[in-house]
This record gives structure tokens, C-alpha cells and sequence, in this order.
């Protein structure tokens, strides 16, 4: 099936008189008829469902959508993205270990990443992702077990070099993990590219509405951990699952079966089951969504670029853009609805004229259907010095506008107005 076609078919397929759409299972638990058979689930040696912090029916087939979406051989919804993007990583890496990041990734990543995980002994470098290869390398260490990037940074825009990122990771035994929030599955499929493992906050665009927080990690089943040599969690024994050893007994599905029986059986990260159903409802709209957020982006970065009151605009879709030549290679049917920009008159011109947008509205949230408008550096990236906003390509100036689906007409009209 064509990805279109995915968004509304994959993951449920209803038998003879079961309901059309994919029902709601609220239930944190079910029923069998044996223990025997239940001591199997536990033992991981037969599929079911058995406690819905590691599996549910409902959450199950949205994660196998996704996974057909991506083009992985499976996937694991998370409570949150900042949840996928620690279980993601904690499923590689120890106390000990060491990931190479690049630097211009969304606020919360950078913190996760660089403070949160810090106090459980695993290191981050954050480089420049637009420098060349081999500058890149130097900062690889024995110890490092990861390269992170984002397909399009949040919310400096930076479009990631997959295949130079995947060249890295590659030639150090390691695999690639891809933040792919903003361009989503319909515009880039980054396991295509050679990334390894992709993960999303399903809140942004996948959802499209911003009604269910949510995460999710797809295995691309493509990472060799044995042949890798620097995974012995993953090629010897489990004694919290009697021996099992996760490349010999789960094949391919190694990595997202490791990261779904023990990290989120620790962890707890759960979605529940009606965030699973509400996105499930947005992602059979997201292609459509997708082409109309980036034709209104077009539009609208355009109307920018042309305006003595901006500064400066960066949209990766404008022809103008230096990464233009990247677009046209990972994400050629358009570059997201995101754009940032600067307003002549620095910080204050720009908090001023987010306080007189009408249409937009100032929230905390992007990439959903309706527009609106934010300033990092006084919000989602405060918490950064003066240096590490520069490092994540954020200036004072910087807006974060996400463009909505309304007519762009009406999103114009309202930036010309609180521009003026």
C-alpha cells in the first residue's frame, strides 16, 4: 500500500462483525484460562497481552501503524516524547557510556540528554551538525554507544545530513538514532537514509490536534547489535527474563523487544489507551495534513522573506535556504509547516509582536492544525545560557512560528497586522 493508504488501513484490519473502527480496550488487565499459560507470557514465549504497562490491543495496533508508516519492524508508544527519547537511549546505554548528539535538537532533548542523564553516568558531547564529516569523528569516543540528530531541529531548523550522520555512526559499530517529529513518515522516512532506530512525540503532527500527549520508538530491525561487538546486553543473558538473550530469540525485533519487556516493564511509561485511539484518529488524516502544512509554509515563508520588518528567515522549503539542497534530497514533497524568524528590533520587537497576533495563538505546543506562535528563548529554551541558546542556533530575536491548516490567507492577514 501507498503511505496514504497506510494512514488509515494499517494496524487494525476488523474480522467478520467486529467494529469498523479501532475500539478502546480500558482495561489494565486480562484474563486467561490457565496459569500455565500466563507463566509463558511472562517468560516471553508466547505474544499476548497480559498487563497493559507493556502491551494493550488498542495501543498494539496503532504502534504497528506507525511502524508500517516508518518502514520498522516494530514500534513502542511512550506516555510522552521525552519518554521515547529516554527509552530509546537507556536501552543502549549504561552508566559508563557515552552519546554523540547534535546540537541543535529541541530544549528538552538537550537537558534530558545533557543534565538529566549526566547524573546516571552516561555523557553526551553535543557537536555541530553541519560540520564536515570527519571534524564530527574526532568527538566519537571508545565509549561511545550512539549518534542522535533531528531531521528538522526544533526550533533552530536545521536540516540533518542522514546519510553523513549514518556514514559516523556506521563506521563505529554504533547505530543512528533519529528524532523524525517535525518531518514526520510522509515527508521522510530516515531508515531509508540509513538511520537505525527513528522515534517521534506523537503530540506534534501525528496527533494534529494537540489533545493526547504521546511518543513513540520504531526499530528499523536493520542495527546488527552482535556484529557490532559493543551490545553484550543485547547478545548475552537476561536473567530478569530466565537467560533470555534478546538477538538470538527476538531476531531483527532484538532492540524495540528489549526496550518494551524491560525498560518500559520498568520504567513505566505507558500511554493509555484513549491517547492511543485519539491518535490513531489523527494519524488517518496525516498526509493530508502534511501537504497543507507545507504549502501553507511555502506561502508564508515566502510573504516573510520579502518584508522590511523581518530580520532574517529561515525555512528549509525556501529556495534561498543553504539547506535547500537537503531538502530536495531527504524531504522533496515539502520541508514541515515550522518557520523561524527574526523581527527587525531584537527580543523585544519579537515579544511584542507575538502579544498582537490575533489568528496565531502563544502557546507552549507546535506542529498541530491550528497556527501558532512562540519565543524560545524566553520560554521552551529559558532555562539555556546566552552560549547554549548560540550552540542550538537560537538567537533573542528568534519566533517559532508553526503554520496551521486554516486558509493562509487569514495567517498572513494576521502576521501583516501584528508585523505592522
Amino acid at each position: 500500500m501507498k503511505i496514504e493508504t497506510k494512514c488509515i488501513q494499517s494496524g487494525y484490519t476488523p474480522k467478520n462483525g467486529e467494529p469498523r473502527v479501532l475500539p478502546i480496550v480500558q482495561s489494565t488487565t486480562y484474563k486467561y484460562d490457565t496459569s500455565e499459560y500466563m507463566g509463558k507470557l511472562f517468560d516471553l514465549e508466547e505474544n499476548g497481552f497480559f498487563y497493559t504497562r507493556l502491551a494493550n490491543p488498542t495501543t498494539a495496533a496503532v504502534e504497528e501503524k506507525i511502524a508500517a508508516l516508518e518502514g520498522g519492524v516494530g514500534a513502542m508508544m511512550t506516555s510522552a516524547g521525552q519518554a521515547a527519547t529516554l527509552i530509546a537511549v537507556m536501552t543502549i546505554c549504561s552508566a559508563g557510556d557515552h552519546i554523540l548528539c547534535s546540537a541543535a535538537v529541541y530544549g528538552g532533548t538537550f537537558n534530558l540528554l545533557g543534565v538529566t542523564l549526566s547524573r546516571f553516568g552516561i555523557e553526551v558531547t553535543f557537536v555541530d551538525p553541519d560540520a564536515p564529516l570527519d571534524e564530527i569523528q574526532k568527538f566519537i569516543k571508545p565509549n561511545t554507544r550512539a549518534v542522535m540528530g533531528e531531521t528538522i531541529a526544533n526550533p533552530a531548523l536545521n536540516v540533518l545530513d542522514i546519510e553523513k550522520f549514518a556514514a559516523l555512526a556506521h563506521r563505529n559499530n554504533i547505530p543512528l538514532i533519529v528524532d523524525n517529529t517535525f518531518a514526520t513518515p510522509i515527508l521522510c522516512r530516515p531508515f531509508e537514509f540509513g538511520a537505525d532506530i527513528v522515534i517521534h512525540s506523537t503530540s506534534k503532527y501525528m496527533d494534529g490536534h494537540a489533545v493526547a500527549l504521546g511518543g513513540v520508538i520504531v526499530d528499523s530491525g536493520n542495527f546488527d547489535w552482535a556484529a557490532s561487538g559493543k551490545f553484550p546486553a543485547f547478545t548475552t543473558p537476561d536473567n530478569s527474563y530466565h537467560g533470555v538473550i534478546y538477538t538470538e530469540n527476538f531476531g531483527k525485533a532484538a532492540y524495540i523487544t528489549k526496550a518494551r519487556v524491560q525498560l518500559m516493564r520498568d520504567i513505566g511509561s505507558t500511554p493509555s489507551p484513549q491517547n492511543a485511539f485519539l491518535l490513531n484518529l489523527g494519524l488517518e488524516t496525516l498526509a493530508l495534513r502534511m501537504q497543507r502544512h507545507c504549502e501553507n509554509a511555502k506561502k508564508v515563508a515566502t510573504f516573510l522573506e520579502n518584508d522590511i520588518r523581518v530580520e532574517w528567515i529561515n525555512y528549509p522549503g525556501l529556495a534561498s535556504s543553504k539547506y535547500a539542497p537537503l531538502v530536495e534530497k531527504y524531504m522533496p514533497n515539502g520541508a514541515s509547516g515550522v518557520i523561524s524568524f527574526g523581527v527587525k528590533g531584537g527580543r523585544e520587537a519579537a515579544t511584542h509582536f507575538l502579544n498582537n497576533l490575533k489568528l496565531a495563538a502563544i502557546v507552549t505546543h507546535v506542529a498541530d492544525a491550528r497556527t501558532c506562535a512562540l519565543h524560545p528563548a524566553s520560554t521552551t529554551h529559558r532555562q539555556m545560557t546566552d552560549a547554549e541558546l548560540k550552540e542550538c542556533g537560537i538567537s533573542s530575536d528568534l519566533v517559532r512560528l508553526s503554520v496551521g491548516i486554516e486558509n493562509v490567507v487569514d495567517i498572513i492577514e494576521d502576521i501583516d497586522k501584528a508585523l505592522d
